[in-house]
């Protein structure tokens, strides 16, 4: 049994090896490209539409929702890169539907990898809405004694961020092997199904905190809803 699908080498060629993790990483990440192009290639502005341009929608709309609820004013700003973080995990989960497939997020390198580019994102969104020096002044916020604690925490819930991913996947990829070998077909089934469910619940989770973490780092620079109403003089 695998613990993770780095051990899993599918070509090697002296010290150079292609394991499992990098090639259902490149793997997935071509059919994430490629399925978008199809379904994005003949987009209709009329009344009747295609069921995948519908089901696009419904994703756009729902993590846009979701971005604004966080509490980022401008939700389309960040839908790039946190949509693709939660289609990226949401697809690693669902690939486990298929025979021999291992998802990527089974290893630690691949969380880290996830967790290394939200550690990266959160600054350059910190930066671009505030400034550098606004952004770097936040560091010693209330007081000048926090800038190491603050430094400190920016690099742990980096670290939580990669472990609690690869922990929930790996965990679940473990339990579904050992049900395999010792019980019947049908309680692997079952443990498929919520391996999904728990794959989703985590792409989920991965893609909020990264929202929350922005929405911290751009805080600052947060307007007032159009919402709101005007105050009465």
């Amino acid at each position: 049994m695998r613990l993770s699908p780095d051990e899993w080498v599918l070509w090697q060629w002296g010290f150079v090896h292609i394991n499992a993790t990098i090639a259902f990483t490149w793997g997935l990440m071509l059919v994430l490209v490629l399925g978008s192009w199809l379904i994005t290639r003949r987009l209709s502005h009329d009344i009747e539409r295609s069921r995948w341009q519908n089901l696009v929608e419904i994703v756009v709309l729902g993590i846009l929702g979701q971005i604004k609820d966080v509490g980022l004013t401008h939700p389309r700003r960040y839908l790039p890169f946190l949509g693709t973080i939660f289609l990226f995990v949401a697809a690693a989960a669902l690939g486990t539907i298929f025979p021999l497939y291992e998802p990527p997020t089974g290893s630690l390198s691949t969380t880290a990898a996830l967790a290394l580019w939200v550690f990266i994102a959160v600054p350059l969104f910190g930066v671009r809405e505030l400034g550098v020096m606004a952004y770097v002044r936040s560091y010693a916020e209330p007081t000048a004694i926090m800038l190491p604690f603050n430094i400190i925490s920016e690099v742990s819930r980096t670290l939580a961020l990669a472990v609690r991913l690869f922990g929930n996947m790996m965990s679940g990829a473990m339990i579904l092997a050992i049900l395999l070998s010792i019980t019947p077909l049908f309680f692997p089934i079952v443990m498929t199904v919520l391996g999904l469910l728990t794959g989703m619940v985590q792409a989920y989770i991965f893609s909020i905190l990264a929202a929350v973490y922005i929405a911290a780092a751009t805080r600052d620079s947060a307007e007032p809803s159009g919402d709101t109403p005007p105050v009465a003089n």
